[in-house]
C-alpha cells in the first residue's frame, strides 16, 4: 500500500534524513587507507546512537536473505554493487567505496547512499561516480507532480545508457515512510508515462546503481547479500530520500 505523507510527517522524515546525512558524512570522513569496514560501521552506529535513532538495516531480513543483515551500513567496495556486509577488509589506495545507510527517528525512516574513492582515484572511477551523480540528479528532477515512476526510471536510465554503463536488473528505488521499504518500486530503467502516479506527499528513495562494464547481470556472494558485477568491473551506488511536493522535489537526506 502506498502512503501519502502529511506535512508533519515530511518534517519528521526530514529529521531522520539529517541523521542519515550526518552518518554518511562521518563515515566518509573516517574512510582512509588502512581503515576497516567494520570500523566504518562503528562510526555510523555512534552517529545513530547520539541522535537517538535506530537502524532499519540492522537485523533486516527480506525473503531472499539467508541471515539477518548484521550492520547499520552497507559497505560495497570496487566490484560490489550494493548490500556489502562490513567485514575485516581494510581500505586500500584507489578503492571505490559505496556506503548505504538508513535511520529510524520518532517512527520515520530516512535512507541514502554515497560513493567515493579512497586515496588516489582512477579517472574511470571518477567518471563513473560523476555519471551516477548525474543519473540521480536526473531522477530527482523527474520526481514532480503529474509524472509517474516510469518518468524517473526513464530519466535515470537515459544517463546510464548514454554513458554505456550497466545497472543490476530488478534493483532500484522504493517508497519510504514508517518503514524503510514501501510501495511503489522505482526502477532505474523504464518507459516514461508508466508506473505509479507522483502525488504530493509521496516519498521515494531514488537510488541509481551503475556498473562500469555495461552489464545488467550480477552475482551474489555466498553471504547471500552482496551483489557483484559478473565481469569484475567497478560499481557505484548513490541515493537520496525525496518527497514529491507541489513546489517540486524536496531532498530529505541532505545535511
Amino acid at each position: 500500500m502506498v502512503e501519502i505523507k502529511s506535512d508533519a510527517a515530511l518534517a519528521a522524515m526530514r529529521e531522520a534524513g539529517r541523521v542519515v546525512a550526518d552518518a554518511l558524512a562521518a563515515v566518509r570522513e573516517a574512510a582512509a587507507v588502512g581503515v576497516g569496514l567494520t570500523e566504518l560501521d562503528e562510526v555510523a552506529r555512534g552517529v545513530l546512537k547520539a541522535a537517538g535513532a535506530t537502524s532499519p538495516f540492522l537485523g533486516y531480513r527480506p525473503s531472499f536473505a539467508p541471515v539477518p543483515f548484521p550492520a547499520v551500513i552497507c559497505a560495497s567496495v570496487n566490484d560490489a554493487i550494493v548490500h556489502g556486509i562490513p567485514n575485516g577488509y581494510r581500505l586500500r589506495d584507489g578503492d571505490l567505496v559505496s556506503i548505504d545507510c538508513g535511520a529510524i527517528l520518532d517512527g520515520w525512516a530516512g535512507d541514502a547512499a554515497v560513493s567515493f574513492t579512497v586515496g588516489t582515484a582512477r579517472p574511470e572511477d571518477t567518471a563513473l561516480i560523476d555519471a551516477n551523480r548525474r543519473a540521480l540528479e536526473a531522477g530527482i528532477a523527474a520526481a514532480v507532480v503529474g509524472n509517474r515512476t516510469g518518468d524517473i526510471a526513464h530519466a535515470i536510465g537515459g544517463v546510464i545508457r548514454a554513458g554505456r554503463y550497466g545497472t543490476p536488473e530488478g534493483f532500484g528505488g522504493h517508497g519510504i515512510g514508517r518503514s524503510m521499504h514501501e510501495d511503489p518500486h522505482v526502477s532505474n530503467t523504464g518507459r516514461p508515462g508508466r508506473g505509479y502516479p507522483l502525488r504530493p506527499g509521496l516519498v521515494l528513495a531514488i537510488e541509481p546503481m551503475l556498473t562500469a562494464g555495461g552489464r545488467d547481470d550480477y552475482d551474489t556472494d555466498p553471504d547471500g547479500w552482496t551483489l557483484r558485477t559478473t565481469d569484475g568491473s567497478r560499481a557505484s551506488h548513490l541515493e537520496h530520500t525525496v518527497a514529491i511536493t507541489e513546489d517540486g522535489p524536496r531532498i530529505l537526506t541532505l545535511r
